[in-house]
């Protein structure tokens, strides 16, 4: 019988997958060996989704688009509706994703969209589900994951992510309502370490993470935010990221993870918010690129960066210079309040102005799409959108 082998999988190398099918002299380390004349087999089940999680991930991974993040929990949306005088209801938190979902021509900037739970299952203000908007939208709707960070017991006040129990089931469910990505945030802090402990941590829940959701069908990005807190120069940040980055390649290789169907969502190298000497777009752009290629498979098809707490313009202005030159992946946005900031406050909660904030928000998503593709030139941009973001311990 010839085997059949799953060839777009990076770690793959030892053992062919055949699906639905018996694998033939399997490897002493992948069995136990048997007391009988007849060979040995061994049936492994390839995933049935690896086709669609490839095809998914380049859909988002496509030029000229990136990712808008609006997965605040329903305290985090609270926080933002609270910054415009507006109580911290579920009317009041439909009515502004509503605004988002249905700001014309979106699609044509933004080719995912991670939703919390509660808007997977949320229908617009005019009573269509929003997973349905978005995709006549071309958008590909995916949905946070994780529960949250807590303490690290035995870690320097550090902490991990916890929601890989019952994982599996929620994420099917998931896909069943639309969903076909998926979004797990660890978080590593420079000030505090980090400690060893800490970035294992981080790594291997990040791989079990994605392993289960490419189970159910889920592409997973893998977010491993390095984050801003602190004093320290870029040349820390690149020596700690380079360290986070290659243990959680090394765990989802360990996990068999199919690389050409993920996503990945780093932070971008650069100081501490606390620093007093910023860095160019243009040395961003080099430590950040520089460290990509030391540690990213080219599997993988797209390098999605949060902005974690930098001005709406810096986010663009980096982004912009690091597709200066061609990427062995798409390099690209999954920008939360780098593109809702000005969206929210032009709205500020009054029907009337809707129609502005979607235009705040698509000018935003174009400007995003112009630095996607190298050609952004931070002409014309407003006052409030060179505002810094960054808040000390700030918590989602």
């Amino acid at each position: 019988m010839a085997s059949a082998s799953l060839k777009s999988s990076p770690v793959l190398d030892k053992l062919e997958w055949v699906k639905g099918q018996s694998l033939r002299q399997p490897s002493v380390s992948a069995v136990r060996c048997h007391h009988t004349a007849a060979p040995s087999t061994l049936t492994i089940r390839a995933s049935s989704y690896s086709d669609e999680l490839v095809k998914t991930a380049k859909t988002v991974a496509s030029p000229g688009r990136g990712i808008l993040a609006m997965d605040e929990s329903n305290a985090t949306c609270g926080k933002r509706l609270d910054s415009i005088g507006l109580e911290n209801t579920e009317a009041n938190r439909q009515a502004y994703r509503t605004l988002l979902v249905t700001a014309p021509e979106l699609g044509k900037y933004i080719s995912g969209a991670i939703l919390f739970e509660e808007t997977l299952y949320q229908s617009t203000v005019d009573g269509e589900k929003i997973v349905d908007v978005l995709v006549k939208q071309g958008i590909v709707p995916g949905i946070k994951v994780d529960k949250g960070l807590v303490p690290l017991p035995g870690s320097n006040n550090e902490s991990w992510c916890q929601g890989l129990d019952g994982l599996a089931s929620r994420a099917a469910a998931y896909y069943q309502q639309g969903a076909r990505f998926a979004k797990w945030r660890t978080v590593v802090s420079i000030p505090n370490g980090p400690s060893a402990l800490a970035v294992k941590e981080a790594a291997w829940g990040l791989a079990r993470y994605a392993a289960v959701s490419q189970d159910n069908g889920l592409v997973p990005i893998v977010e491993p935010e390095i984050l801003l807190d602190g004093e320290h120069g870029i040349d820390r940040t690149f020596e700690v990221a380079q360290k986070v980055w290659a243990e959680v390649f090394f765990y989802l290789a360990e996990n068999n993870v199919l690389f050409e169907g993920i996503l990945l969502k780093p932070s971008m190298v650069t100081p501490g918010a606390e620093n007093k000497d910023k860095a160019s777009p243009e040395k961003v752009a080099e430590y950040t690129l520089s460290l990509l290629k030391r540690r990213i498979p080219p599997a993988v098809p797209g390098i999605m960066f949060l902005s974690g707490g930098q001005s709406e313009v810096e986010a663009t202005l980096n982004l912009n210079a690091m597709n200066q030159a061609p990427n062995p992946w798409h390099v690209s946005f999954s920008y939360a309040r780098a593109l809702q900031n000005t969206c929210l406050k032009t709205w500020g909660g009054r029907p009337e102005n809707v129609k502005a904030a979607q235009n705040a928000l698509i000018l935003r998503a174009k400007a995003n799409s112009l630095a996607q593709l190298g050609k952004y030139t931070g002409e014309g941009e407003s006052a409030e959108a060179k505002e810094g973001m960054f808040v000390k311990g700030y918590t989602y």
